[in-house]
């Protein structure tokens, strides 16, 4: 049965984030909101956790995840990043964008795409997120929460409670998210392309001209 708990959106209590950062370091599948919509996550080192992510998404074994980072310095340990699209990042970070990028050699490889080598980071710009981070002191492993076989993203986790107290080990409540994805933005070649309109698209639109 999953733990739920409600985590103040802009003022997180930090002995319930420290609760959540706990189950985390066990080796907890989690639900969590982020500035898009909520996510299932689990520790960047949890395989097991990982696969149970696969599972309840059912993914194949070559969906990548999405590297979840506390910040910029978070992205550049795992990704090559240089001059130009540092500065871009650093404009647009945190924020609702997931940057494709060539990874380093810290990257695991279970997260990079096995013929690119690129691998999928965000800094979400969610205090609640940043606040668990903080804490962990490392990376989550991540993708949007939909459940099959609708796969549309769940905007708030009561919409979906009995199904999710089956599947992960805690929710954390955070209010409504909506239901607009990450966009995602491909910058393993020279220069930037927009490979998934979502969240932002408009403004990125406007800076790839």
């Amino acid at each position: 049965m999953a733990e739920f708990i409600a985590i103040h959106p802009e003022n997180p209590q930090p002995r319930l984030i420290a609760r959540v950062v706990d189950r985390l370091r066990q080796g907890a599948v989690i639900v969590y909101p982020t500035d898009s919509c909520y996510a299932l996550g689990c520790h960047l080192d949890d395989k097991a956790a990982a696969d149970r992510l696969r599972a309840i998404r059912q993914f194949d074994k070559h969906h990548l995840f999405t590297l979840v980072c506390r910040d910029l310095s978070d992205i550049a340990h795992y990704a090559r990043v240089d001059n130009r699209q540092y500065r871009m990042l650093k404009a647009t970070t945190p924020g609702p964008t997931t940057f494709v990028l060539q990874a380093t050699k810290q990257a695991p490889r279970r997260l990079q795409h096995e013929k690119r080598k690129t691998i999928g980071l965000r800094v979400p710009d969610s205090p609640i997120v940043q606040a668990m981070l903080g804490q962990l002191g490392d990376a989550m492993s991540s993708c949007t929460l939909g459940l099959p076989p609708d796969d549309e993203p769940v905007s708030h986790p009561d919409d979906v409670r009995d199904q999710l107290d089956k599947l992960v080990d805690v929710v954390v409540e955070g209010g409504d998210c909506g239901v607009e994805p990450t966009t995602v933005i491909d910058w393993s070649g020279e220069l930037p392309a927009i490979a998934r309109p979502g969240k932002g698209a408009a403004e990125w639109e406007e800076r790839i001209v």
